[in-house]
């Protein structure tokens, strides 16, 4: 191998217990000096991690290693404290495993031994992320895992269908792009000038008042409220296709032009996030493989800040949504026939047989019996509206969209531009923003995912995006 790229070449945890090192807290450690490129290379890099593994004495004034040396000296210590996991493999129903890949089942099989959990399943979108796995469903008893929710919490679809013949989208079109630019902002870290900021009753929610942490986070609420995120967050018109009447959301057979958006609670929620986590971590120590599912009990201080501060971000994301279909709305001069909204990346006191649980539903879709819901596949392929079937080897869950194929990193490096385009132009699809990571390409099949889940939903009707805005700056907040 070519010198370069091998210098180049980040460790990873597996070249560390190669060396000797154990699967603990110090591999934690020794991973996040690695992270830190100290201005090494790598192979200078190996043989600081040997000589620390086999004389940390020497390295306990070091700046540089000294956190390592202290988890070394100190494992037995530590492990006394650590929770102790369940033991074996416990069961959980995973929907189209053959599209699953081995780290998003290892993440699921080690949140199954948690002491607190009680239920599990996978969707069919699923792949490995922190903690609980994207597309993962977990029912615990009285606990809650704040990266069981994940960063971006209430992340939502809304969907409006308004009473809008198809055909005026193809005629109207540099009309409809003109809205989309007009009356949407995206990226992490963006949002609104103060003159530009609308007023919302979520700014007014009883638990900005919780504690000063929380208190803090109120102006850069407002100043993104009804802003989207980066990553896989969007605005777009499309073709809504109902091939049947639906009673229920009273509407009738026909093609309506409708408006789907997905983000979730920017940066208030992955603030959040980030600070319970590390709460989470401090008070509930679990083994190196557990970490990243540290949880907190709800009948402790620590737990109902969280439950809190999360439903505040869920209440956020959903106002954020409501503010960017009202302006749409408006400038489109629309009559709207049904808004139809339902959010993943959160926690859920239910029932499951008979028993009250926590549901954490990281990248997972509610589909209780009769509950509506949008499962969207990307920029260029179908999304679908569904009506839950209230599957209990499910945990009342479906899917939340078609799940990555690759990594943005791959994707990236591997799809080409051209191909890209091509599909664009074969679809009939108007592009603002993005870049190769969120090519239809790096996706799995949508309509492989729907049918892995059949059992969980019933498809009412079907979205064609046709003018798509992303993010263009490279931001992830996904």
């Amino acid at each position: 191998m070519n010198n370069r790229i091998m210098e180049n070449k980040r460790i990873n945890g597996n070249d560390l217990i190669a060396l000797g090192y154990k699967e603990n807290f110090a591999l934690g450690e020794a991973l996040k000096i690695n992270k830190k490129r100290l201005g090494f290379t790598r192979e200078q890099m190996i043989v600081k991690f040997t000589e620390v593994l086999t004389n940390p004495d020497a390295y306990l004034e070091d700046a540089i290693f000294q956190p390592l040396v202290a988890a070394l000296l100190n494992v037995d210590e530590v492990a006394k404290n650590v929770i102790t996991l369940k033991e074996g493999k416990q069961a959980y129903k995973i929907y189209g495993k053959e599209q699953i890949e081995d780290g998003a089942l290892l993440q699921m099989d080690v949140a199954m031994k948690l002491p607190v959990a009680v239920a599990g399943a996978l969707m069919p979108d699923a792949h490995q992320g922190y903690g609980l796995p994207i597309g993962g469903v977990l029912a615990t008893t009285n606990a809650v895992i704040p990266y069981g929710v994940g960063v971006d919490i209430g992340c939502r679809m809304a969907l409006s269908i308004f009473d809008v013949p198809e055909e005026h989208l193809y005629v109207h079109h540099d009309f409809y792009k003109k809205v989309l630019l007009d009356h949407t902002k995206f990226g992490a870290g963006h949002g609104y000038l103060k003159h530009e900021r609308v007023d919302h009753a979520v700014l007014e929610h009883h638990a900005f008042e919780t504690n000063d942490f929380v208190r803090q986070l109120k102006d850069k609420a407002w100043t993104q409220l009804g802003s989207s995120g980066g990553g896989n967050h969007f605005v777009e018109f499309g073709i809504m296709e109902f091939k049947e009447s639906d009673m229920a959301l009273g509407i009738e057979k026909g093609r309506y032009v409708a408006l789907l958006t997905h983000s979730g609670s920017r940066g208030l929620g992955a603030t959040i996030a980030d600070h319970y986590t590390k709460l989470a971590k401090k008070v509930c120590q679990l083994p190196y493989e557990a970490q990243n599912l540290a949880y907190m009990g709800l009948d402790t201080a620590e737990g109902q800040e969280y439950w809190l501060a999360m439903n505040l971000a869920g209440d956020y994301a959903s106002a954020c949504h409501e503010v960017i279909h009202e302006k749409i709305k408006t400038a489109l001069g629309a009559e709207r026939l049904a808004m139809v909204e339902n959010h993943h990346n959160f926690a859920w006191k239910e029932l499951w047989k008979g028993e009250e649980v926590i549901v954490h539903r990281k990248g997972a879709t509610p589909a209780a019996k009769g509950v509506l819901g949008i499962i969207p596949g990307s920029m260029a392929t179908a999304g679908f509206l569904v009506r839950g079937k209230g599957e209990e080897a499910a945990i009342q869950s479906a899917s939340h969209g078609a799940g990555r194929l690759m990594s943005r990193t791959k994707a990236i490096k591997t799809l080409a531009p051209d191909a890209l385009k091509s599909m664009l132009l074969d679809h009939g699809v108007t592009l603002i923003g993005a870049g190769m990571d969120e090519a239809p390409m790096a996706y799995k099949n949508i309509h492989e995912v729907m049918a892995a889940q059949e059992d969980l939903v019933d498809v009412i009707a079907s979205f064609s995006p046709k003018i798509v805005r992303m993010a263009d700056d490279g931001s992830r907040e996904d």
